[in-house]
């Protein structure tokens, strides 16, 4: 038997703006929804597949230090992809937890961007390859221990 991810849930404090910062960064559609009412979500994706689904059933910001989702991470097909989505997510205004492109350890060719959603939910954009010679954290694996 094989599974592989089919979406990820994702608990909001605010449907409206994090369904418009997720299609911005991730340039994803919105196949499915409810917006009126007191049940509030939405399905967001890519040709008709469901990459991600939004709950508005939230209140205050991410917790880093309770058990659960530690980052989402999408990957890019090259490391220009990941510089021309940072950015579109510098001028939102995006909290970076780097400054720019880092390789996932010191020496790796893969790497990426780290950021924050509206609810302080970490987020990773990277790159199999493209990340050579650019400085790592110093605290260890660039998507792992939060700082």
């Amino acid at each position: 038997m094989s599974f592989q991810t089919g979406h990820v849930g994702i608990n909001v404090t605010d449907l409206s703006r994090s369904r418009a910062f997720y299609t911005d960064a991730f340039g994803l559609e919105t196949i499915g929804d409810s917006s009126d009412g007191p049940q509030r979500f939405a399905f967001l994706g890519r040709g008709g597949s469901v990459v991600l689904t939004l709950w508005e059933q939230s209140r205050g910001s991410f917790d880093k230090n309770a058990p659960g989702l530690h980052h989402l991470s999408f990957q890019a097909e090259s490391i220009d992809a990941v510089r021309a989505a940072e950015e579109r997510l510098k001028k939102r205004g995006v909290k970076f937890l780097y400054d720019g492109v880092v390789p996932h350890r010191e020496g790796a060719d893969s790497g990426g961007i780290f950021f924050e959603d509206p609810d302080g939910l970490r987020l990773e954009i990277f790159t199999p390859t493209g990340a050579k010679g650019a400085a790592a954290p110093a605290e260890g694996p660039s998507c792992g221990f939060f700082g």
